[in-house]
């Protein structure tokens, strides 16, 4: 059995891969760990590719990480804008090893003031359209950017204007992908 062989000690709601629906993957269930990036962890069973989130490690045996940012508001008790993108930059197609931003999937995140806060809006797409994790994905950066201080409020949308290209991806994650 390799490091990376495991089976799970409790049961867990996991999000299948690519279709995004949500499973149990019951304890004793064996799987083998492909990645773990931004918190969570890609695994195979018998029955395919899952996701579970990282409030769920220790099934895995793996030390469940506290997800709090320490980032500073701004004077004005804004969120900080750098540690929004930092925040997104912790989210990853389970498929791919290079998260969203460097995959240039994200293409505008803005700050608003509302009553009784901050609002983040953010506007993504995804490499292909007919990726059923979108969601998945959405609702991860979102989790995510909710946990940046001053943030009380957050909207990702998934859009497909423009469309994705290979072009859009940084050169930091054309280097990981292997493209240069």
């Amino acid at each position: 059995m390799s490091s990376k062989d495991r089976s799970l000690s409790r049961d867990v709601v996991a999000t299948q891969i690519p279709s995004g629906d949500k499973h149990t993957l019951f304890a004793d269930t064996k799987v083998f760990i492909h990645q773990v990036l931004g918190g969570t962890y890609t695994v195979q069973t018998d029955s395919g590719l899952y996701r579970i989130d990282g409030k769920d490690a220790d099934a895995l045996g793996e030390e469940v990480v506290n997800d709090t940012v320490s980032a500073a508001t701004t004077a004005d008790g804004a969120p900080d804008p750098e540690a929004v993108w930092d925040q997104l930059k912790k989210v990853y197609d389970p498929e791919i090893p290079v998260n969203i931003v460097d995959l240039g999937l994200v293409y505008s995140m803005d700050i608003l003031k509302e009553d009784g806060g901050y609002k983040v809006d953010v506007a993504m797409t995804l490499t292909a359209p007919g990726c059923g994790m979108g969601p998945a994905i959405a609702e991860d950066a979102k989790t995510k950017v909710l946990l940046v201080p001053g943030v009380s409020a957050a909207d990702v949308r998934i859009t497909w204007e423009p469309a994705w290209n290979q072009s859009m991806i940084s050169e930091e994650g054309k280097m990981k992908l292997g493209l240069i």
